[in-house]
């Protein structure tokens, strides 16, 4: 099954320093019927202006990661960590029993866009934990690459962070046309996250077509592929439990 999600059915809030849209139930939008997909909670798509940002806050029993698309971000937390990630830059932080932190924009004019998600952890009770890691952009076309992932074999310190949960995140570049195929375990469910251009789905006798911004929930397909329409396209692929 193929359930897709237009960019224009998520739920958008506007405060000005911050606009975002919500993909899953989060702060005042609360909707039975959308609170999760496996253990994924939350995708915000936040664009954050220059010099604001979220002071410090907890955060317990989460796996949270930041995906930067444009600009910078910049984190802190109690327990000592401090990084500004760009594109090409991951920040995951296990909250595990209660963590504080920040996260703000530190240019003073530019503005940030990121991806903010939150996993439910595997395991409860884990010390909390941070890391940052970075992939090459330049490694991304045609290919379904790793950057965060509970799989012990798919990690590398640096190049592909760990989370405490049964899933991998994949991005991929597409030219015009061009397709790759995700291979997957029965019983395991697939999100696909279109960040720029447009792709058509196809797994089994299903199919879908998706844009910017748009997104899918995918069950009982073991065999997903992916192909760009005329122009090029960037996409974001959860594998999880």
């Amino acid at each position: 099954m193929i359930q897709t999600f237009a960019a224009n059915q998520r739920y958008h809030t506007n405060h000005g320093w911050l606009d975002s849209y919500f993909s899953f139930s989060f702060a005042d939008y609360y909707d039975p019927n959308n609170l999760q997909f496996g253990p994924m909670r939350v995708l915000n798509d936040d664009r954050i202006d220059g010099g604001t940002g979220f002071g410090m806050h907890p955060h317990r029993e989460m796996e949270i990661v930041s995906l930067v698309l444009s600009g910078q971000l910049e984190h802190r937390d109690n327990m000592g960590n401090q990084a500004v990630t760009t594109w090409g830059g991951i920040q995951r932080m296990s909250a595990g029993t209660g963590v504080h932190h920040s996260e703000k924009n530190p240019s003073p004019s530019e503005p940030v866009e990121l991806l903010q998600m939150w996993f439910l952890p595997a395991e409860r009770g884990i010390a909390p934990s941070y890391e940052t890691s970075s992939f090459d952009p330049n490694e991304l076309s045609g290919k379904l690459v790793p950057i965060v992932s509970g799989n012990a074999e798919l990690q590398q310190p640096g190049r592909v962070a760990k989370i405490h949960q049964d899933m991998t995140m994949y991005l991929t570049e597409l030219s015009g046309g061009q397709s790759v195929t995700f291979e997957q375990q029965p019983g395991r469910k697939q999100f696909v996250f279109v960040l720029a251009g447009s792709v058509s789905l196809e797994g089994g006798s299903e199919q879908a077509e998706l844009h910017r911004r748009d997104s899918a929930r995918i069950e009982g397909i073991t065999s997903l592929k992916l192909t760009s329409s005329d122009t090029a396209a960037q996409v974001l692929l959860i594998d999880l439990p």
